[in-house]
């Protein structure tokens, strides 16, 4: 038997449930979400190929503008503490002519690639100091871990793939490479530029591939990591909604609040229709309030006799009538006039306790 509860305490924490919406969103705001670096890269990589080979004319005229510039300018210029700023200036805007579309395109490539993955996240809790990185022991862990021989693996596979995708286009245009050195150099640059642009762009598309797998295997191992045991789910429920002996004791105190003042309203009622033994319902007519008597305070058995107890301490009159005392309970509420169908019966029953009060 002791055993059995052994192994039913053992498997309740196995972390085999799927993460719950709250477990999630907690993870998210540290920084664990799933993502793949690899997409980042290759993205990157294709928006810039595919920008460089629909640009190429622009970039190539660019180029050849700051060549001509420097050489027809700068040569024959001599540098003076008065002139250098300028030419710096000069220098600098060119080479952003030349890079700035280039880099602009990377860095909308780069955050474009981090939303279609993560989506709108800022969270400073990744780059914290934490002690725990400087442990000799766990860093040894962290390299022979099964991660680290994932992430050696996928480096091999992406070397391999980005090989043999070079190694393809190069074969597939040998023709044009070993006749290079019978071209101007006009001509062999060019060349050289369009093999290099079509090699970019079918490595990017391969790596882009591997990364698709590559984000598959990370949204399973952030799946796999963040993993809940059923003791985990019942205390985060159990901590969502509140523990039920705390919750019990909350609804108990606000129900002794309740009564303690509906009992202070008891002395200030006009009278108390009850049934002798079962339920007790106090009114108070102020037609300066409502057109109406108003219930002022209502119970049933211990509290309806705890009423007649605090109405007979304070001269409030009560008047015996079974059938419309339970009615009364039954159909009105604390605060709410009473029904119209009991008018008439509650306007006699007052005019009663009026004509009483009168003679006293």
């Amino acid at each position: 038997m002791f055993l059995l509860s052994l192994d039913l305490q053992l498997f309740a924490g196995e972390k085999t449930e799927k993460a719950t919406p709250k477990k999630k969103q907690d993870t998210r705001k540290k920084g664990q979400v799933a993502k793949s670096q690899d997409v980042n890269t290759a993205l990157l990589l294709l928006a810039v190929f595919i920008f460089l080979f629909f640009a190429s004319d622009y970039l190539h005229g660019i180029t050849i503008y700051i060549l001509e510039h420097s050489f027809q300018e700068y040569l024959s210029l001599a540098v003076t503490n008065e002139n250098i700023y300028q030419i710096f200036m000069d220098v600098l805007k060119e080479l952003l002519m030349l890079l700035g579309p280039i880099m602009a395109i990377a860095m909308v490539a780069g955050v474009a690639a981090n939303y279609l993955q993560v989506g709108v996240l800022f969270t400073a809790k990744p780059i914290e100091p934490k002690l725990e990185k400087l442990d000799p022991i766990k860093g040894f862990k962290r390299i022979f871990s099964m991660r680290a021989i994932v992430e050696m693996l996928k480096s091999i596979l992406k070397i391999s793939f980005v090989g043999v995708v070079a190694f393809a286009v190069l074969w597939l245009r040998i023709d044009e490479i070993l006749i290079l050195s019978q071209k101007s150099v006009g001509t062999a640059l060019v060349t050289i530029t369009n093999l290099t642009i079509q090699m970019g762009l079918f490595a990017a598309i391969a790596l882009l591939f591997l990364s698709i797998l590559d984000y598959l295997y990370q949204k399973y191992d952030y799946e796999k990591n963040i993993r809940m045991s059923k003791q985990d789910i019942k205390d985060e429920h159990k901590n969502s909604e509140g523990d039920p002996l705390i919750k019990s004791k909350i609804k108990q105190r606000q129900r002794e609040m309740a009564m303690r003042r509906m009992m202070q309203e008891v002395p200030k009622a006009d009278v108390i229709i009850t049934n002798p033994t079962h339920f007790a319902v106090c009114l108070k007519y102020d037609e300066s309030v409502s057109d109406a008597p108003i219930v002022v305070a209502k119970g049933v058995d211990m509290v309806a006799q705890k009423i007649k107890l605090i109405a007979k301490e304070h001269d409030v009159m009560t008047v015996e009538n079974r059938p419309l005392a339970r009615a009364l309970y039954d159909q009105a509420d604390i605060g709410d006039s009473i029904p119209e169908e009991f008018f008439k019966a509650v306007a006699e029953i007052l005019a009663y306790v009026y004509r009483i009060k009168n003679k006293i």
